[in-house]
């Protein structure tokens, strides 16, 4: 695929949108801004209930776990109460399961705690660029751009926001994201009107189905193994910087505004120069490369190397989003749910092993493990470049994420 630059078509109108436009994508910041809140508060989570990283890192297990089997759902969901109720529902979830996350009194609670968290998450993030493109003025590449631009704040802003308020106590990020949340809330219930229902209702099976296609397979399973090693940088790399919460938080939010730099502003000018899979595969590699820097250099590499990984998992990000909705031929919030299905277990899994197998071996192996999975979808990219070729050369970049969560970036 040759990219297109994304401010060639709505970018003079991207700020004139309308204030529903404007009330989802602040909500999808903070929505966005979930992932990484608890990035730079994981060694007080772990003083502060007496666990362990592999005990702790489970929140993100539980988060993402549900996240993936809330993909079936999402689909099924919205396409019979509309997008503006899902994205409500979606809201409400995240207010009540984020607060009760600040009033934990063990891990274990807390880690449920995230898993209801993870489901309304689910709801809105899956919902929010639809009916962010339904409502925007300026064309789809105007909306998809401001979406990512939500997507990149949020990132960047998760760590920042968990620092400054955890400094305090660990358990104030909680609350504050409570708040925001509840804000989008209101907002989204003032300005956003409903947006019409699809004219076929979608079925749980519909996005399992979807993945008996060759070209999104292939993409999902990439994505499958390349999230194994993003959530490998996101979820252990704090406990290995030991850092105080205002640093750690100052590292990730220098790691996401790369992440959002590389995601909306350079990914397409190189995609428009090298195609699509030449970009993803060589950005796997080089992803690869930084991980193992990380993981075998000293203190000061470790921050290098967190930093720099957000330039390639921005690039990740996008390309394999336009990768898995624009090769196949079903719907494409059928795509996106089949192949976040597949690749949100990753991210599940990612957490809980990195730090487990530190204790079955040393701090050098999880981060090698994660490298040999960013290869092994550089991999499968390369062998089955017949089936993804078809995007390669047709997918227009702005349907990139019409209809689903991006991240990512997705």
């Amino acid at each position: 695929m040759r990219g297109e630059d994304p401010f060639d078509e709505g970018a003079g109108s991207l700020l004139r949108q309308p204030k529903a436009v404007w009330a989802t994508a602040g909500a999808s910041v903070v929505a966005f801004m979930g992932i990484g809140l608890v990035d730079p508060i994981l060694p007080s989570i772990a003083q502060g209930l007496a666990a362990t990283p592999s005990q702790v890192s489970l929140l993100f297990t539980s988060y993402f776990l549900i996240t993936a089997v809330a993909m079936l759902l999402t689909g099924w969901v919205s396409s019979r109460i509309g997008g503006r109720k899902t994205l409500l529902v979606g809201l409400a979830l995240v207010v009540v399961f984020a607060a009760l996350s600040g009033t934990s009194s063990s891990v274990g609670q807390l880690v449920g705690f995230r898993a209801g968290w993870g489901l309304g998450n689910a709801l809105f993030v899956s919902t929010a660029l639809a009916v962010i493109v339904g409502a925007a003025a300026g064309g789809s590449a105007a909306a998809i751009l401001l979406y990512e631009s939500a997507l990149g704040l949020g990132m960047a802003c998760g760590p920042l926001l968990g620092a400054l308020l955890g400094d305090a106590s660990w358990r104030y990020p909680f609350f504050g994201t409570a708040a925001l949340m509840a804000i989008g809330f209101v907002c989204i219930t003032a300005f956003l009107k409903e947006q019409p229902r699809p004219a076929r209702k979608t079925s749980l099976l519909d996005p399992v189905r979807a993945l008996g296609h060759g070209g999104l397979a292939s993409a999902a399973a990439s994505a499958f193994f390349y999230n194994y090693a993003f959530f490998t940088v996101l979820a252990f790399t704090p406990f290995v910087l030991n850092m105080t919460p205002y640093k750690s938080g100052a590292v990730f939010f220098a790691w996401g505004l790369l992440l959002a730099v590389f995601s909306v502003l350079v990914a397409p000018r190189l995609q428009r120069r090298f195609g699509s899979l030449k970009v993803l595969g060589g950005s796997l590699v080089l992803l690869a490369v930084d991980l193992l820097v990380l993981g075998y250099g000293n203190h000061t590499a470790a921050v290098v190397g967190t930093v720099v990984s957000g330039a390639f998992i921005g690039l990740n990000n996008t390309v394999f989003t336009e990768l898995a909705l624009g090769v196949s031929d079903a719907p494409r919030p059928v795509a996106s749910a089949g192949y976040n299905f597949v690749r949100w277990f990753a991210a599940a899994a990612a957490p809980f092993l990195a730090p487990k197998i530190e204790e079955w071996s040393n701090v050098h192996v999880p981060f090698v493990i994660a490298a040999a999975a960013a290869i092994v979808g550089a991999v499968i990219v390369g062998v089955r470049r017949g089936a993804l070729s078809h995007e390669a050369g047709e997918l227009r970049p702005a349907h990139a994420t019409e209809d689903s969560v991006a991240v990512f970036a997705d």
